[in-house]
């Protein structure tokens, strides 16, 4: 499969769009047998001609951005290509593919910006979520920001990137409002 348009089909309809922030070992499971060797062919640049349209480009980010979340789930290489889907998605912004794509779909193609740790990345985010008028997703763009303006970085993420938390990351971690990813 190197396809976006299945990767799209995939991501968008059953049983996956029911799956997307409440996944399962299962669905884990089914991801990283379908999509890891097209996972390793995009880190290679093999499907770097993906980047030529809207659809290819938000298909790339979800490869990047999403998948590695559930197939390498709990691991450091569940952010091993978030770097590659941040770079894609401002490409795809400049070139104005997100212009070129339904509301449904503009949630996922912004999506690594909120993940990014860089506060120029996580105010875009929440610019291109209230610009495009996503109300759903512009609270937790502006939740992600607030975390990152305070603590330079998510918490959540220390321990399985081998990062020293402070004592506020760990008093924020042990708290009821804490974002546990």
């Amino acid at each position: 499969m190197n396809n976006p348009a299945e990767l799209l089909e995939f991501w968008y309809t059953e049983p996956m769009n029911k799956h997307w922030f409440n996944s399962t070992q299962e669905i884990d499971q089914l991801i990283l047998g379908r999509y890891e060797s097209l996972w390793r062919k995009g880190v290679a640049g093999e499907l770097n001609d993906w980047k030529l349209t809207a659809d290819g480009c938000l298909a790339l980010i979800l490869l990047f951005d999403q998948l590695p979340l559930n197939m390498f789930r709990g691991t450091i290489e569940s952010f091993a290509t978030e770097a590659l889907s941040i770079e894609i998605t401002l490409y795809g912004i400049e070139q104005g593919f997100d212009k070129q794509l339904s509301e449904s779909r503009l949630s996922f193609f912004y999506m690594p910006l909120m993940h990014s740790e860089l506060m120029e990345h996580q105010n875009l985010s929440v610019e291109k979520f209230e610009q495009a008028g996503l109300k759903g997703n512009i609270r937790f763009a502006r939740h992600h920001r607030d975390i990152v303006e305070k603590f330079g970085r998510f918490p959540h993420r220390n321990e399985i990137l081998g990062r020293q938390s402070t004592q506020a990351e760990l008093e924020y971690l042990s708290s009821e409002d804490a974002f546990k990813g």
